[in-house]
This record gives structure tokens, sequence and C-alpha cells, in this order.
């Protein structure tokens, strides 16, 4: 599967001519960029959940995405992974892939994860299988299980469990797992296919408080390697991750900086945080 890419740098106008083809994982932010979102408009019926949005991610941060509901925060997160299609603006990853030309599968091979605020995990799976099977994510269930790993695959995959803090349970059945460690476990998967920008949708609603403390450092510790984007309402928790803050109201940014800033900000106080 490849990705087509322009020869136009995003902002630079004009329509994307794509040129030539890019291989998936081929991501150029010889800029600092990894995520360009330009006068981003998404409206269902007459409503519009994204109304002329501006956003962009540096390579290697963790931002939290915050604001109420309606906000647009979920929408936005449909357009960087190709569930919804926008009506205007632009979307690129890195300084030349369009996302608006790619469908699901093609964004996800080309380098970008997301986890839903419900773990998916297989069940009746070890965690040391569920590591498994998405690291070899292109093969199909008992394809992946009867296929012999290489020593080189098998420390890849006990590296991921000591990560993610399940080195303990890499052999116990995923159903037998606590909440909080089916979401790091589902992390995990997503890490086996080495994204470049992971998007992680409320992470530690229904988590007790270590395992929330456990996410947020899980989270932190791999900022700099890859680029994090957590959508979260957990006020206390996203003070934990004390990165940079993107408030969303009406489908706009409403305000953006460091916690302190933005928790400070009347504007958010007065649609978000209240008195």
């Amino acid at each position: 599967m490849t990705a087509h890419v322009r020869e136009e740098g995003p902002g630079q106008g004009g329509n994307p001519a794509l040129a030539h083809v890019a291989r998936p994982g081929e991501i150029d932010t010889s800029h600092g960029v990894i995520l360009y979102i330009e006068n981003l408009t998404v409206s269902f019926d007459g409503f519009k959940a994204l109304d002329g949005l501006n956003f962009y991610l540096n390579t290697g941060e963790l931002r939290c995405l915050i604001g109420p509901n309606g906000a647009g925060k979920t929408t936005l997160m449909d357009v960087i992974t190709g569930k919804t299609r926008p009506d205007t603006g632009t979307v690129f990853f890195g300084n030349v892939v369009d996302l608006t030309q790619l469908s699901e599968y093609e964004i996800a091979l080309a380098g970008i994860g997301r986890k839903f605020q419900r773990p998916t995990v297989f069940q009746g799976h070890s965690v040391f299988e569920n590591l498994e099977l998405a690291m070899q994510a292109d093969k199909g269930v008992w394809q992946s299980l009867i296929a012999r790993l290489t020593g080189e695959q098998r420390t890849r995959i006990e590296a991921m469990a000591e990560t993610i803090g399940l080195i303990g349970q890499l052999h116990t059945r995923a159903g037998l797992l606590s909440h909080g460690q089916k979401q790091w476990l589902e992390i995990g998967m997503l890490l086996m296919q080495d994204p470049q920008l992971l998007l992680v949708d409320e992470p530690v609603a229904g988590m007790t408080r270590h395992e929330t403390e456990r996410t947020a450092e899980l989270l932190v510790s791999l900022a700099g390697k890859r680029t994090v984007v957590v959508v979260e309402h957990d006020m206390e928790f996203v003070r934990s991750l004390a990165r940079q803050v993107t408030v969303l109201h009406e489908g706009r940014v409403l305000a953006e900086g460091t916690m302190e800033a933005v928790q400070n900000d009347p504007r958010v106080i007065e649609v978000y945080l209240g008195t």
C-alpha cells in the first residue's frame, strides 16, 4: 500500500499535486512539525463540528486536547485517522503526506495509531500473544500464533511488556487483567506497530488512582520517541502530564499553551473549567 504525497508543503496554496509516491513510514518532519491542520471544517446536518480549525503538532511532543462536550475533539481525531472526511481544509502528516487522500488503513500504515476509550484486546489470549499479534498485524490471528518467532522478536515483545508495566503478567490471559492493565496492553499493541503519531482517547476513565499515575508515567515516557496526543477530561491527570494543552470550543482552538496559562485564561474558565 502506498501513500500519495505532494511537492508543495502545507500553507503554500494550490491544490494538492499528487506528483510522487512515498513508502509508508517515510514521513518528512524536517521542519520539526509532524501534523499540519489548516482551515479545517466539518459539518453534520448544518452543524459545524469543526469550524476553520488550525492545529499544529511538533515532532516528539506530548499534547493534551481538552474542551467541553461537543467542542470537536472526537471529530478532529476522526479526521486525522480518515474516519471522517472534512468539508474544507488541509491535513498533512509531515511536510507532504496528505491524509485527506488516504484510507483509514493507509493512514494507520503510514504511522498513525489511535487508541479509543474502551480497550479492545484479545481477551482469550495472553499478554505475550496480544503483543505478538499486534506485531504481525498484516497476518491472520491463527497464522500469527503458529509462526515461529525469532529471538529478536521475542526480545522486542518482552521489552514492550516491560515498558507498559506488564512483564509480570506476560503469560496471563488478557481477560483476567484489570481495566487499567487492559488499557496499557492496548497502548503496547499500538506501539508494536511502531506509529510515529499516537492518538489516545480518555485513557484513564475508570482507572484506580495508582493506574492513573502509572498511565501518566507511561505517556510521558513516550514523548520524544513518538508524538502523542491525549484527549482527556480528567484535569488532574492533564496537569500530571505537564505538557502543552490545546483547548477546543465550538470547533475552534480557544486557547493553547502551558497548563498554567490555559487554566488561568478567562475564556477557558468561562466555557470549560468553571470558577
